[in-house]
Formats: structure tokens, sequence, C-alpha cells
């Protein structure tokens, strides 16, 4: 069996003990293993991006923009590979996996433009014979934390710009789907970084730890669970880090009485159901407006649901692949058992689907479920799965308030055909990304990406332009050449320009 290994300081490193097992979603088999990093492997890793900092961080931007440059070139060129990767450890269909490395290769677009994204600020004659300005500064060793539902995606959402901004940089990827987050890394060393510049590690939650006790590390970045979020928030901010904790969603889409509903149909099965439910921005709820909208929206999606094309995520035709891991089926299977158990109706049962020729994948069909209600754990928490809930509300103010008392805020959308209804959720609603008739309102690579309450904890959202205020520092340096013959008076008052 392939062992997968570390990228320390421009070398693969093999492990230096425990490993874990990789499978493939689709037939349920072990078809490799990996690593899992010591503290010590950590901290090579660690000590090989602080040696390679100082040169780095001198090296003009538009010399680093030419690394990235070459390095989307690679991404495009070793595409069907890397599409291979996440399909085979994943389980996402190659359609869905081309779009996750494309959406990457955006951020890897925009971090070229580095030598833009750092100019600083001047003013002249700030004060008498007095310039100023503000330029921007490399944090340092800066480290990333990455989610298994996007293995080239989210890496993509942090080293390129981080990288950019002249830092160096620290992965420890999921350990669940490896590979192609290596791979890509490895693309990255073939453009022309330098060794020590990006530096991999896989592991668990030891490596976390050693990233968050390392004082060499200046600044986390992390994409996952609410309750890791929290954790990496708050004790890597106890320790005076830098930190962007990117945490859990329970998406609602608002379905109005006005809404061209069978667009909002086609969008809820693709929002809902689109790589298994697998995603942070997924649409797990939603808020139809009135009785009849309800049912006229279940009656659609219904034949719909059950019509799914599930398979093997390495197939390409398909609408939906295996969940990850056979303990997040049973996680999500377990979540519909207890909806059923709390009275909602399940309206479409995707619990005992089998695939032919792959009846030992971690499968589950699409579900819905309606009459669900606030109280419910269905409601509340999120499944990060195939599952779709419908709960009733009488009136626009009833959905808004609904959506505005849940713990999360990542994002949301609605449907209509009402620009005041639009206008009005877009001002009241209490999420950082909202969509209007759009069920997916992912940022583009120059805007940021990010919730509100705790599906997020730290100031920053991640990539576009909070990415450069998270992994820069502003410089402000303020200067005056007084000419030879001036004999300057002391002024023991607070200077200003009155």
């Amino acid at each position: 069996m392939t062992t997968i290994t570390h990228l320390i300081n421009g070398e693969m490193r093999a492990p230096d003990g425990r490993t874990s097992r990789v499978f493939n979603p689709a037939t349920g088999e072990a078809i490799r293993q990996v690593g899992l990093a010591s503290t010590a492997t950590v901290q090579a890793a660690i000590a090989a991006a602080k040696a390679a900092l100082p040169a780095w961080r001198n090296l003009p931007p538009a010399k680093r923009a030419q690394v990235l440059f070459r390095f989307k070139q690679l991404l495009e060129a070793n595409e069907q590979e890397i599409v291979r990767l996440i399909s085979e450890e994943h389980g996402k269909t190659p359609e869905d996996a081309a779009g996750e490395l494309k959406r990457g290769i955006e951020n890897v677009e925009y971090a070229s433009a580095a030598p833009e994204l750092l100019k600083g600020e001047y003013s002249r004659n700030a004060g008498p014979d007095i310039d100023s300005w503000s330029d921007f500064h490399a944090v340092g060793v800066v480290a990333g934390i990455t989610p298994f539902n996007f293995p080239a995606m989210v890496p993509l959402w942090m080293y390129p710009l981080a990288i950019a901004c002249g830092n160096t940089f620290v992965l420890k990827p999921s350990e669940r789907d490896p590979s192609s987050t290596l791979l890509i890394a490895s693309l990255f060393q073939q453009a022309g970084l330098p060794p020590g510049v990006l530096n991999v590690v896989n592991g668990d939650k030891e490596a976390v730890d050693a990233l968050i006790d390392s004082p060499d590390v200046k600044a986390i970045s992390f994409v996952g669970s609410t309750p890791v979020a929290e954790y990496i928030y708050s004790e890597g901010t106890r320790r005076g880090k830098r930190v962007q904790a990117l945490g859990g969603a329970k998406n609602h889409a608002v379905v109005m009485p006005d809404a061209d509903l069978d667009n909002a149909v086609s969008a809820l099965m693709g929002a809902a159901y689109g790589s298994c439910g697998e995603r942070c921005m997924a649409i797990s709820v939603a808020v139809c407006v009135g009785d009849a909208v309800a049912d006229a929206l279940i009656a659609r999606l219904s034949p719909k649901i059950t019509a799914l094309k599930v398979g093997a995520g390495t197939q390409c035709g398909l609408d939906m692949g295996p969940l990850v891991t056979a303990a997040h089926r049973d996680k999500v299977a377990g979540y519909i058992d207890d909806g059923v158990a709390a009275g909602a109706k399940l309206v479409v049962d995707g619990r005992n689907l089998r695939v032919d020729g792959y009846e030992n994948g971690f499968f589950l069909g699409g579900c819905l479920f309606d009459r669900v209600t606030p109280a419910m754990r269905i409601y509340k928490e999120e499944i990060f799965g195939p599952v779709l809930c419908v709960v009733r509300a009488a009136s626009l103010e009833e959905a808004i308030a609904l959506i505005n008392q849940h713990e999360y805020g990542n994002g949301t959308c609605i449907f209509t055909r009402d620009g005041e209804a639009a206008r009005r959720f877009g001002n009241e609603i209490e999420a950082g990304m909202v969509g209007v008739n759009v069920p997916l309102p992912v940022p583009v690579a120059f805007h940021s990406f990010g919730g509100w309450k705790r599906s997020l904890f730290g100031d920053l959202h991640a990539y576009g332009p909070d990415g450069v205020r998270f992994y820069t520092r502003r410089k402000t340096i303020t200067q005056r050449w007084p000419a030879r013959q001036t004999q300057d008076v002391a002024q023991f008052a607070f200077p200003s320009h009155q």
C-alpha cells in the first residue's frame, strides 16, 4: 500500500511513526495510508519555513508573482490528475472536483496581482516638510489547517495569497483525502518556489496542537467545524497569534410566493445535494413562505430527489457520489433517524440506497424532510449530508427572524421576483454571504469569504481583500529632513495641524 508523505523544505519526508488509512469511498477499500506527523515533524516544517522567510520576504513582489503565474499554468496542465485524486479519495464527481479546482485557480490568479495588492499609501507634506507613507509587511511563518470537503480549493484560498504577501507557510490538510493536496503543493515547487516556503504536514490533533503551540507560527487560518474553529481561535489568540477560523453553517433558502418555482427547484437540487451536501455553503433548509409554496415545492422536489443519479465518484455524468467515510455516512443516517423520531415528515428516504457493483461504498441517497421545526436537532445542527429540511413560515418577517435566531450565519439566499423583498432580506439578514436567486453565493476570488455569528471566529474573512489584510501587517513611516541651517525649538505640546 502506498504511503503518503510530508513535504518539508522542498523534499518528501517519510512518516515517522503513526499512520492512518485513506479510503476510496465508492468501494469502501483502503487504497493508501498517510503518515500522521509527530510534534517533531511539525517543528521541522516550521523550522524550514522560518529559515526560508528572510530571502522570500525580501524578494520583490513581482518576482514572487512570476512563480504564481507558473504555478497556475501547472495546475491547469495537471487538472485531470488532480481531479482523479479528489474523486478517488473524497468521492465527489469529476465535474464537481473540476469546479472546485477552477475556483482554487481563481485565487492563484488573484494572488498573482501581488505587486498591485501590496502597494502602500503615500502622503506628501502630511505636516510641515513631513512626508508619511504606509506599506505592508509579511506576518512571518503562517499556517493553514484545511478540511476534507475541498482538498484543492480551500488550501488554495490560503497559501498562494499568504506566500504572495511574502510569508512562508505550513499546511496541515485533512488526513482523509491528502493526495491531491500534496500533488498541488509539489506543483508549486516545480513552478520555482524555493524550498521551505511551502511545507505540508499530514496529521491529526497532535499536528494541530504543535502549530498552535509554536511561538514561530504567527498566524493560523482554519476551515472546518465550529467546535474545532472555536478551539483553534481561543488557543491561538491566547498565545498571541492572529487567527481566522471559519466554522460550521446551517444555510437557509427563503422561497417566496412570487418565486420562479421551477428555477428555485433546480437551484435547490444542486445546492442541497451537490457534493452530497458536504459543503459549508450547502443549502440545508428551505424556508417556504406559506403552505401553498411549501406544498408546491415539495411536489416538484420529490421526484427529482428520487431520480438523483448516484454512483462511484470517479464516473462522469452523476449527480452525487458517496460520502467521504463510513463513519460520516452513519452519522448522517443517524440524523435522519433522529428527525423521524422527532416528528418531522420524511418525504424522500435515501437511507436504503444501494449502488450495483459498489455494495461496500459509503452511499446515501437524497433525503427530504417536511414539517421541520426549530426545536428539532436536524434543524439546529449542521448535518453535512444530502438532507434538505423544509420549514414553513407565514411571512417574510417570520422567515428572517427564524434565520437570524440560528447560531450560524454563514450563507443564505432568497428566491423572489420582488425587488423590495430582496432588498429588505439583504439588509436585515444576519449572515456573511447572501444570494438573491443565487443558491450558493460563494464570493469570487477578488471579494472575501466568511460568515457571521458562530460561523466565523476572527475579524477577517478568507481570501480576497480581507486575506491580504490577514497575511500582512501595516507599517506607517513618517519622515522629515530639516534644512541644515534650521534650528528646531523644542515643542512640548502634542503635535497637531492646529
